[in-house]
Order: structure tokens, then sequence, then C-alpha cells
């Protein structure tokens, strides 16, 4: 694998790849109090962030130090690019610099696969977000966590067969919807979105998902996983649905719908949470809800990635 750019393109035998390597960090970690290691020793990598988010850079600057690389991290606020550079420019005067690998995070959708295949630069690419999307990483951690909580100590090869999902909210405009249908069908999982019809694209009938308008009858069926997506305010006022309290009342969370659910479904949310709205405090802060543990898993799911990029090969910790 030469970049990781969709979920849509990786085969179910590398997904399943990459979670073992990623449960092997963890492994180390839980068995030496420490995940890093000197397999990516002498490389170095760049993130290449041009949309904020504090929590991705974060977690990809932790992988990549844990791996022993060396990383640059770059953001457009306040740079260059805020005076006109291009992306072009921006890539090809860090890839100048010696770059093994760019982590990119783009407000455009497609960017990453334009820099990965333009010839711009010649090092891998890894998409850390691309506009309304994909966003790989995010849904190999979602899937990671999943196989580690319904599965109970996973054994490597494990998929996720027969694992009911369903994915809540702003399918729209989220790029973590769209990279967790794919991911998650191809490792066997069934996926649902629940969602207004304003807030589901166009073409939702050919994707790999059962699609609904009522979160009721989807949770009545009792899935395995419910994941809930961020409301962004902005989408009120653009008219995608009336208000805050008539989203909470359909599609949120609540703490009646929470409390009717079994103890064994795993709650999910991608970060950061708007408590009381997509999902209830009560939800956010009970032991079968994963917000804070998908964080962690992020670290191990991103230093899998990396390394299988930049072919030092998979770790696997016994």
């Amino acid at each position: 694998m030469q970049h990781l750019l969709h979920t849509q393109d990786l085969s179910r035998a590398d997904a399943i790849a990459l979670l073992d390597s990623a449960a092997g960090f963890a492994r180390q970690k839980q068995h030496t109090g420490s995940a890093k290691t000197d397999l990516l020793g002498g490389k170095k990598i760049i993130n290449l962030f041009f949309e904020d988010s504090t929590r991705t850079k974060i977690s990809f600057e932790t992988a990549a130090k844990n791996l022993g690389a060396e990383v640059l991290s770059f953001s457009a606020r306040g740079s260059s690019v805020s005076k006109g550079e291009s992306l072009k420019d921006t890539a090809q005067t860090l890839q100048a610099m010696g770059a093994d690998a760019m982590v990119i995070r783009h407000w455009a959708s497609g960017a990453a696969h334009k820099l990965a295949h333009s010839g711009w630069v010649n090092c891998a690419v890894l998409n850390a977000g691309d506009g309304t999307h994909e966003h790989p990483t995010q849904a190999l951690l979602d899937a990671y966590t999943i196989r580690q909580r319904l599965r109970l100590a996973a054994s490597p090869g494990q998929d996720l067969d027969g694992v009911r999902v369903v994915i809540v909210g702003d399918i729209l405009h989220s790029r973590v919807a769209r990279s967790n249908m794919w991911l998650l069908s191809t490792l066997g999982a069934s996926v649902t979105f629940v969602a207004p019809a304003t807030l589901l694209p166009f073409g939702v009938a050919q994707m790999p998902a059962r699609v609904s308008h009522s979160l009721d009858e989807a949770l009545a069926e009792k899935p395995d996983v419910v994941m809930l997506l961020r409301v962004q305010h902005e989408r009120m006022r653009a008219g995608f649905f009336p208000s805050i309290p008539e989203y909470v009342a359909s599609w949120g969370l609540t703490a009646e719908r929470f409390a009717a659910l079994p103890e064994s479904t795993l709650i999910m949310h991608p970060g950061p949470v708007n408590r009381g709205v997509e999902i209830c405090s009560a939800a956010v802060d009970a032991a079968q809800t994963s917000v804070l543990e998908q964080v962690e898993n992020g670290v191990f799911v991103r230093m899998a990635a990396l390394a299988m990029l930049l072919k030092t090969g998979l770790q696997e910790v016994s």
C-alpha cells in the first residue's frame, strides 16, 4: 500500500492487518507501559493541516513520535497559504525538506487524492480528512474499538461479521460516516444510516447501508453499536433542520432513549461531543460509551497506518 486515501479502497485483508498491527502496539503499551519503538527511526513525517483539528493533529504527532520518526507540523493558518500559496507549492516546498510521508487534512474533498497522484511529491500520503469525502483513520480506529469491545480480546484476523451498526446524524456532510460505511461493510458489519431526509447524501440508495428516518425504529432493532455524529450549528442556520430542540427530539440519543438500550450496546462518537444535542450527558459518561477510548485507540491505529505506508512491516506483539 503506497497511500492511505480511502477506506473504500481497502481490501478486507489490509484492513484486518492494520487492526491487528494496532492491537500489537496496544499490547506493547499494556505490557511495558510504553508504545514507543524505533520502527520509523530516521524517517520524516510532515503533518500538513489546511483545516483545524487539534485532536487529529496531536494523535498523528504522537503516533509518529512513538514510532521514532521526526515530525514536522504545518498549519495553514498564518502561513504563506493564507497569502495565496497553492497546495502544490506548499507540498513541493515541504517535500524538498526530505519528507517520507505527508499526513494531509484539507477542507476540499479530493485534496489528498490530488496530492498523492499529481506527481507533486514522491512520498507516501495519508488522508487525515478531506472535505465531506473520507477520514480513513477515524473509521479504522472506530472499527478497532468495536472489535476490541465486542469481540473481547480479539484474536489476529478477527473481522466484524454480523455486527449491526447504526450511524445517526449529519450523514450528508460527514466524512466519518462515509469512511465507516465502506470499512465496516468490508469487514462484514451491517450499517444503518439514521437522519432527516435533508441530511442524507445524493445516491445514498446505492451505498452499502440501510436508511431510516426514525431513530426510535432503528434502536428498537437492538443494534450492537450506536454511533452519533456531531451536529454543526451552522446546519440549522442553513435550514437542514428547523431547530436544535427538534433535532434532539427526533434524532438525539436522549436520556430516555439511552436508558432503554441494552447495557451491551456500544455508544460511540468521533468527538468533540455536544452534550445534550446529539447525545445526553448520561450516555457520554457511561461505561458502555467509548469516546475517550476511541482517542487512545486512534494513536495505535495511526501508528499501524504509518508503519504500513513506510514499508517497515506491521508489528505484532504477543
